[in-house]
């Protein structure tokens, strides 16, 4: 039926009062999906050291690192991937006796040439331990320590007679034990004889080589997993990265350093990028690494 012109129609009024909200909303959905929701931001990084009693300057072209997470945490998971043995696991492989290892481990020592290792021996010490009880006889051989117990024993007795030798050998050990235990100064200098069974120089070496093979793997373990953006700094020192997304990141050498007369340094300094936003760091000797005076 047509209906006169401007006669209100229900049906019409409805369908205006549903279909405009939805209109409205999908106009408002549309208009927030059309914004970036993962707006970035800039990362400014300014590189000055100064020397020893020097002016600072800007560290040319030299690349650093944005990553994810801590160079130094990177460092341990590398480590964690080529572990290095513990002391005590260090010890128990060694080709040396065992009451010499039980020993090591109960008075932590590594070195056993070390100046104050004979002040850590007891007369018992001497005696239950076959290398100790060496490099005391090397020690005090030769007629450089009066009254030093002389063995009557002699090894051909030991099949032909037994029982006599074993009589001699032990007479031996125990006036032995007693002149130890009445001149304890015998003892001093004795470690001077250990270095043929020192593991001090195999435990540098396990070190250093644990630490050359977590040297390889953390750079690359870095760039692989944790590498947000890399670039090297100008002549005046300044680099700028963009397209951050919000977070927190990590301005890093990676392990290498910047030199500046005697100073070296390296650096591994937080920042935190929010969404557009331009975050300034600088990089200095206040918050670098001196590898010139610490171990890298």
């Amino acid at each position: 039926m047509r209906l006169p012109a401007g006669t209100f129609c229900y049906d019409e009024a409805m369908r205006a009062k549903f279909v405009l909200p939805v209109i409205s909303f999908a106009l408002f959905f549309f208009a927030e999906r059309a914004v970036p929701q993962t707006a970035t931001g800039s990362l400014q990084v300014t590189t000055r050291i100064s020397p020893t009693g020097g002016r600072p300057e800007p560290v040319r072209q030299f690349t650093l690192y944005i990553l994810t997470m801590s160079y130094r945490d990177i460092v341990q998971q590398a480590a964690a991937q080529d572990p290095l043995a513990t002391r005590d696991e260090f010890i128990g492989n060694l080709a040396i006796s065992p009451e010499l290892k039980a020993w090591m481990k109960k008075h932590e020592v590594i070195d056993l040439v070390l100046p104050d290792t004979d002040k850590l021996i007891t007369p018992d010490d001497v005696m239950n331990i076959p290398e100790f009880f060496d490099a005391y006889l090397r020690s005090n051989s030769g007629g450089v320590t009066k009254g030093l117990p002389v063995p009557k024993y002699h090894e051909s007795d030991k099949q032909a007679n037994p029982g006599r030798y074993e009589k001699q050998k032990q007479e031996y050990l125990t006036a032995l034990k007693k002149f130890i235990e009445t001149s304890p100064g015998t003892m001093g200098g004795m470690e001077i004889e250990l270095g043929a069974v020192n593991p001090k120089y195999k435990w540098d070496k396990a070190q250093q080589d644990h630490n050359q093979k977590v040297a390889q793997l953390a750079p690359d373990l870095a760039q692989t997993k944790y590498l947000a953006a890399k670039a090297d700094t100008d002549l005046d020192g300044h680099l700028t990265v963009n397209g951050l997304p919000p977070g927190n990141y990590w301005v890093s050498s990676l392990g290498m350093y910047a030199v500046t007369g005697d100073r070296r340094f390296a650096w591994d300094v937080p920042v935190r990028i929010e969404a557009g936003q331009v975050v300034r760091a600088e990089l200095s000797n206040l918050n670098g690494k001196d590898l010139a005076t610490t171990r890298p």
